[in-house]
């Protein structure tokens, strides 16, 4: 974990959901109905765009998807501020870990 303000040390043991979409579609219902075992949707991401990182449905930060321990991890690319810029993470927030 990276290093934060001392002031917010009380606030350190507070959990936040984590979520990750790897994307969304759109489709009339009668389509929905068809969905059987074997149909695949497609979405609305690219396989080679950044997925959204929120804390309780803020976006923080921008990743890629890996494979750690046999479960999905995001490998953190890029942090987005409160201003919604977005800014190379340290070498020490590098990849979010799967809680256990």
């Amino acid at each position: 974990m990276s290093a934060f303000n001392p002031a917010l040390h009380r606030f350190g043991d507070v959990t936040v959901r984590l979520s990750v979409e790897l994307g969304r579609a759109d489709m009339p219902l009668k389509e929905v109905l068809s969905l059987g075992e074997g149909s695949v949707v497609s979405l609305n991401r690219l396989t080679d765009e950044l997925l959204d990182l929120t804390a309780n449905g803020r976006v923080i930060a921008r990743g890629e998807v890996v494979a750690q321990d046999g479960r999905f991890a995001l490998r953190i690319v890029s942090l987005v501020g409160e201003d919604g810029d977005v800014s190379a993470p340290s070498e020490t927030d590098t990849a979010a870990e799967p809680s256990s």
